[in-house]
């Protein structure tokens, strides 16, 4: 039975993973790099609160007992004691095996190590822990924005024992979630779909076919997405959805190839939403 669960990462992911985590009754502790980090993913996560009450998603008090249940630490050793730990940091190999090495000292040996990655193999990512913790490795990728979206791919390793798959998939369910037990491939299943969905996307666009805006209507009103493929390009960050489609053009070539458009803007900067300018531009809010 998982019942206490830390998250590794406070950025959009990790604190929202948090939110749901606590909102299905477990205890949190949410960890990153520095306290000011933490404190603006506290204040994030009630700002989703305040937008889920209002969507009736669930009560005032139900949101405010969750917001309870998350403590935050800048120090990893406040995980030793938990049952599960997911990590949820930036998509990068290097930075995600410093955390599953100071995991591998600090966790229980009985305690379930879960990575976020949306494109890294399990495989690889188990390889950062001693052999022994190895079974109770996974993957637990969640999709943005985790307070809304209900698909969690579970990505056994090579080593991952099938009680784990069990257990983490009871898990997601107990949380409020949809799992679905997919193999250790890079970009595992949603990924690969839709990066090769946003390449062509913007090949449209580099054609002069359509602009993005004229595609993002044509993708909501045609295909009954919920968001084009510009406006979640920028939700997400350009240079996240770069980096994405780079892992796979190494692991799977030419057709994951990025476009020249999209390395152009990210060098430019124009990154999305946070940037104020990307496939669209965004004006600041007053007193910015």
């Amino acid at each position: 039975m998982i019942d206490k669960v830390g998250v590794i990462g406070a950025g959009l992911m990790g604190s929202e993973i948090a939110l749901v985590c606590a909102l299905g009754g477990k205890d949190v502790i949410l960890s990153d790099t520095t306290q000011e980090a933490l404190d603006r993913a506290v204040a994030n996560l009630a700002k989703v609160v305040e937008k889920g009450v209002r969507r009736s998603f669930y009560t005032e008090a139900q949101g405010s007992e969750a917001l309870a249940r998350i403590r935050t630490s800048v120090d990893l050793a406040a995980h030793a004691d938990c049952d599960l730990v997911t990590e949820a940091v930036f998509e990068n190999e290097e930075v995600k095996a410093n955390v599953f090495r100071q995991l591998d000292a600090i966790c229980r040996p009985d305690a379930f190590i879960a990575s976020n990655t949306s494109t890294i193999s399990i495989t690889t990512l188990a390889s950062y822990v001693s052999p022994a913790r190895r079974a109770r490795f996974i993957g637990t990728h969640y999709f943005s924005p985790v307070s809304r979206m209900r698909l969690v791919e579970v990505i056994p390793g090579l080593d991952t024992g099938d009680g784990t798959v069990g257990v983490v998939m009871d898990f997601c369910r107990d949380i409020g979630k949809a799992p679905i037990r997919v193999k250790d491939v890079v970009g595992f299943v949603v990924n690969r779909m839709l990066h090769v969905f946003m390449i062509e996307a913007i090949r449209l666009v580099e054609e002069g076919v359509c602009t993005p805006e004229e595609i993002d209507v044509a993708c909501k009103l045609g295909l009954g997405h919920p968001v084009g493929p510009f406006e979640l390009n920028d939700a997400v960050s350009n240079s996240l959805s770069l980096q994405a489609q780079e892992i796979l053009f190494d692991a799977y070539g030419e057709r994951f190839r990025p476009r020249p458009l999209l390395k152009q803007m990210v060098k430019a900067g124009y990154n999305g939403k946070k940037a104020g300018r990307g496939w669209y531009r965004y004006d600041p809010k007053p007193g910015q």
